[in-house]
This record gives structure tokens, C-alpha cells and sequence, in this order.
């Protein structure tokens, strides 16, 4: 006499599965917006750059 074994066939739950929350994503919106304008963002030419070269196998730290 065989056993059967029954598997789960739930996944597990994602954070992309929750509706998105319009107020706190306008707040994170306006503080990205103002960490930009402070001057702590890294210029896209350098992310850029950096990238090109991590992608040719150079281990190098990300822009700052």
C-alpha cells in the first residue's frame, strides 16, 4: 500500500502583492526628490561607467 504525499502549492506571499499605498509612495517620492536636490545622488554618467566596467569583470566598489 503506497502513501501519497501531498505538496503545498501555495507560494509564498510577495511585498509586490500588497496594493500599492499612494500617500507613503508620494512621501518616499518628495524625500528622493529632496535627498537629489541636497546633492546625494550619484550622477547617472557614473553609476553608468561603473557598470561597464563591473560588467567587464573589474571588481571595483560602486560610485559614491
Amino acid at each position: 500500500m503506497s502513501k501519497e504525499v501531498l505538496m503545498a502549492n501555495r507560494r509564498s506571499p510577495s511585498i509586490f502583492d500588497l496594493p500599492p499605498d499612494p500617500v507613503e509612495e508620494e512621501r518616499l517620492d518628495q524625500q528622493a526628490e529632496a535627498e537629489i536636490d541636497a546633492g546625494l545622488g550619484v550622477p547617472h554618467e557614473r553609476v553608468r561607467e561603473w557598470l561597464i566596467r563591473r560588467g567587464k569583470g573589474e571588481k571595483i566598489p560602486p560610485p559614491t
